[in-house]
């Protein structure tokens, strides 16, 4: 079986009915190897989940590469087999490297660097590793010749067979091989008229005889074929001494072919019966939500949380108890060394465990003349030599009195968890689980029976001691019921109630898990409804976006239309832009100032100009002032300030551009001296800027050229000017400038 366990592991693998699915998993591998993986197992987790996330075909059969590298490292010649074993490797990880992974298996491959001569080695050999002989021209040609000598020794064989004189000594009329020699079936006396040599008789008296005439050709051949051995050998002796100077690279290829070969078998095992891969947590906790055992078909899935110490499996006979106790163990065992397995891994938790015991079986046979106790006895005696182990008992009250037994093993259970040990038993003995239920470490779990139906369910409920049923089982399976209300008088009134009493703490329980599905269900409905809010708040998100979208691209496109018209220079245009602009914008509306008119302005006061706040900075008289709005200083008149209060608002970086109808693209300053010319303009830009205007046009003539002089230097000193040229012909050529601000 491969992947190999050893005697103990085989035991135990049978105990837990896991033999099967282990073998299943085996045929996975391409190479026998252990179950465990040496390394680091959260490094190999995280591999293997690489490796589930990505399709690839599965490596070829490959085998062990002892012996090949004992053999190169002596110097040794390899046989042509020995050489494809090593090449198909060599082949798999260069394909998986031309898949061109991503992340932690790209990195992986990375590490690969074929070196040329394996690419010489690998050309002779074809994808079912033969020996390609037509790179040889002295190998064709003397495989051309055995197929020359074969023809002839047919052509030689069917002669004879159409002979009259040895027709009367023929059996059939076929060519045999015998011992790899073609041969005839003849009777006794064919030497009158057949020389040959007898290779067998058959079965009816008659004899296998090999023609001489086809002698030499069969000469022929064998000389042959001890050339091509000869040259086979010389290829054999230069690919071996090739692959010596290889040694380091082909021991790398073969440790990650070992790492290789685990992964992908547990991948395509999990992806082939739909299992999932689970790896074990660093404690000694154990839930599993939606669990089958892979020994079981059709069966009901199991939910328990062992997050104690001991789980005590009580209930019905036949109910499942020892099936549960080893899924438990196998679930551990499988989580251990990541083996597929069958559960809800999003749910599911499964620690750690050093080692894992199962006590199952009855140890009294004939061979070792040992009772039943006294065989369980010696069983927890070894249980004892372990620490950190996980440690299944079933009818751990089996072959002893129960009194005795359930105080003997009360005091055992405890000693071995304080021994750091984590223990399941099944029992029904219901002293032994009143003796451990008063401890906070232990769960109790029973087997639930169905009353109504007589038949165990096969469910499970933890926190009670269930109830044995012994009567029940006993009329179910063909007890007289005269015998089983005997055995009930018998058995006791008292004893009777206690029973009656498990019983309804188990229903009440039952009642209790319904009602707890009940409101699960409407968390369910509430989380559901809960969903689809929040799928409709994102909805109605987009549409506002969406929205948004639209409104700023009619913005966009509004404002450019009142470039494009600026830009053209006719005045009809430009208003009638400006008015459809005015129609695309929103309306905004002006909030009411809650403060008065005030008459005079004082330096560092909050002032509003036009849609604009901003701070006076300097005073030129009453009518100049310098105010600062967002980071630039405007010189404007006072007349156009308002009074407002400061609101402290906190640093922003939304911008905001406020078009207004009576703003201009085009400043006239014909008949104006230069200094006023220039107040003028600083005004202008002033407000184009404000406004949001990046292009304007600006009028000065040409006259004595002091005006046009004038213009250029201050658009030169002004900060925000980007650049400036004469207009073109049409808008007024060198009496006109445009600015771009």
């Amino acid at each position: 079986m491969s992947p190999t366990p050893n005697a103990k592991l085989e035991l135990l693998l049978e105990q837990l009915d896991l033999t099967d699915h282990i073998n299943s998993f085996a045929n996975f591998f391409s190479r026998e190897t252990a179950l465990f993986m040496q390394g680091d197992q959260e490094l190999h987790f995280r591999y293997i989940q690489a490796l589930d996330k990505v399709e690839f075909k599965a490596p070829p059969k490959v085998s062990d590469f002892s012996i090949i590298k004992a053999h190169l490292k002596k110097n040794g010649v390899l046989s042509f087999e020995q050489i494809f074993e090593i090449i198909k490797v060599v082949r798999y990880f260069r394909y998986l490297k031309n898949q061109n992974f991503e992340g932690l298996l790209g990195e992986w491959m990375e590490k690969f660097h074929f070196d040329e001569r394996f690419v010489e080695i690998e050309e002779y050999f074809g994808a079912d590793g033969l020996f390609n002989e037509s790179l040889d021209e002295q190998l064709y040609g003397l495989a051309q010749r055995i197929k020359e000598h074969k023809s002839n020794i047919s052509s030689s064989l069917k002669r004879l067979l159409s002979t009259s004189k040895l027709s009367s000594y023929l059996i059939d009329s076929q060519v045999h091989y015998i011992n790899d020699e073609e041969c005839l079936l003849v009777r006794g006396g064919f030497n009158h008229v057949l020389k040959g040599a007898v290779i067998a008789r058959s079965s009816g008296g008659y004899f296998y005889v090999a023609p001489d005439s086809i002698l030499k050709s069969k000469e022929q051949i064998r000389y042959i074929q001890q050339e091509r051995e000869a040259i086979f050998y010389s290829y054999a002796k230069s690919f071996s001494a090739k692959l010596t100077g290889l040694q380091p690279f082909i021991a790398f290829v073969d440790k990650e072919f070992d790492k290789f070969d685990n992964y992908q078998a547990r991948v395509l095992f999990a992806r082939s019966k739909n299992y999932q891969l689970i790896k074990s947590k660093n404690d000694s906790k154990i839930i599993l939500n939606q669990f089958v055992h892979p020994a079981l078909h059709n069966a009901r899935p199991i939910d328990v949380d062992f997050s104690k110490n001991i789980l005590m499996i009580t209930g019905v006979n036949a109910g499942g108890k020892t099936m549960l106790l080893k899924s438990i163990l196998a679930a551990a065992f499988m989580a251990k060394y990541i083996i597929p397995m069958s559960l809800n891994e999003n749910k599911s938790h499964i620690g750690n465990f050093k080692n894992i015991l199962a006590i199952i079986d009855d140890p009294q046979n004939v061979k070792n003349d040992i009772s039943t106790f006294a065989g369980r006895m010696q069983e927890f005696a070894r249980i004892f030599e372990y620490k950190s182990a996980l440690v299944g008992v079933d009818e751990i009250e089996l072959g002893t009195d129960s009194d005795e037994a359930a105080a003997l093993f009360k005091v055992i259970l405890d000693d071995l968890i304080r021994r750091g040990q984590k223990v399941l038993v099944t029992t029904h003995h219901k002293r032994l689980a009143a003796l451990m239920a008063d401890r906070e470490d232990v769960e109790l779990m029973a087997a639930i029976y169905d009353e109504e139906q007589r038949r165990p369910t096969y469910e499970f409920m933890q926190g009670i001691i269930g109830k044995s049923y012994a009567f029940e089982t006993a009329s179910r399976y063909g007890i007289a019921n005269s015998l089983v209300e005997e055995a009930k008088k018998v058995y006791g009134d008292n004893s009777e109630k206690l029973n009656l009493l498990i019983e309804r703490g188990s229903q009440l329980e039952r009642e209790l898990k319904e009602k707890h599905r009940q409101v699960d269900e409407k968390l369910d409905s509430l989380t559901y409804k809960e969903r689809e809010l929040k799928e409709q708040r994102e909805k109605l998100a987009q549409e506002l976006e969406k929205q948004k979208q639209t409104l700023k691209a009619e913005y966009e496109l509004a404002i450019n239309e009142a470039k494009k018209a600026a830009r053209a220079g006719d005045s009809a245009a430009i208003h009638r832009a400006m008015n459809k602009a005015n129609k695309e914008l929103p309306k905004e509306k002006k909030a009411k100032e809650s403060f008065q008119e005030k008459k005079d302005f004082h330096v560092g006061e909050s002032v509003k100009y036009h849609s604009q706040k901003g701070t006076i900075v300097s005073l030129k008289g009453k009518d100049d002032a310098i105010i600062e709005v967002e980071g630039m200083r405007l010189r404007v008149k006072t007349k156009q300030l308002k009074h407002t209060q400061i609101i402290h608002k906190k640093p922003q970086t939304n911008l905001q551009v406020n078009i207004e109808k009576r703003s201009g693209l085009k400043c006239d300053l014909h008949g104006m001296r230069a200094d006023e010319a220039c107040e003028v303009l600083d005004k202008f830009l002033s407000d184009a800027l404000v406004n949001g205007w990046d292009e304007v046009i600006v009028y000065h003539g040409i006259g004595t050229g002091k005006l046009s002089y004038a213009v250029k230097n201050f658009l030169k000193e002004h900060p925000k000017v980007k650049k400036f040229e004469d207009a073109p012909q049409h808008m007024g050529g060198f009496g006109a400038k445009i600015v771009s601000l």
